[in-house]
């Protein structure tokens, strides 16, 4: 691996129910999903900025995609933490950790989706 670039580059969220998940992913982060479907593998890709940093993935329903709430999280970037997790409640999703301040880094916050993952958001401010 290069040390000029960040070692994550995809990552996927398993899902029970794609619709469900991928309407409350938008609500949330305020962006659009695109729907793939690769046979046995149904995807809602997250929007991709060529040349961005950071890492872009996919929700992804299959018969060998479990959520989970324990295990690996990922972080979404987002404006405002306490906004974001208001509307993880909006849509049927479970607050974990409130907006906490990490230092210098920002803020982050723990939500558990409308599938059982916990996944977490970030905002510098």
């Amino acid at each position: 691996m290069s040390i000029l670039t960040n070692p994550v580059d995809w990552f996927e969220i398993p899902v029970s129910d794609l619709k469900r998940a991928k309407d409350f992913y938008e609500h949330v982060l305020g962006v659009r999903l695109s729907l793939h479907d690769f046979g046995n593998l149904q995807m809602a890709w997250f929007p991709t900025a060529e040349g961005a940093p950071g890492a872009t993935g996919t929700l992804v329903r299959a018969k060998t995609y479990e959520p989970s709430h324990a295990g690996s999280m990922v972080y979404f970037a987002v404006d405002d933490v306490d906004a974001a997790l208001q509307r993880v409640e909006q849509k049927g999703g479970k607050v974990v950790n409130p907006k906490t301040r990490i230092g210098e880094f920002g803020f982050v916050g723990h939500f558990e989706d409308t599938e059982g993952n916990r996944v977490a958001i970030h905002s510098k401010q």
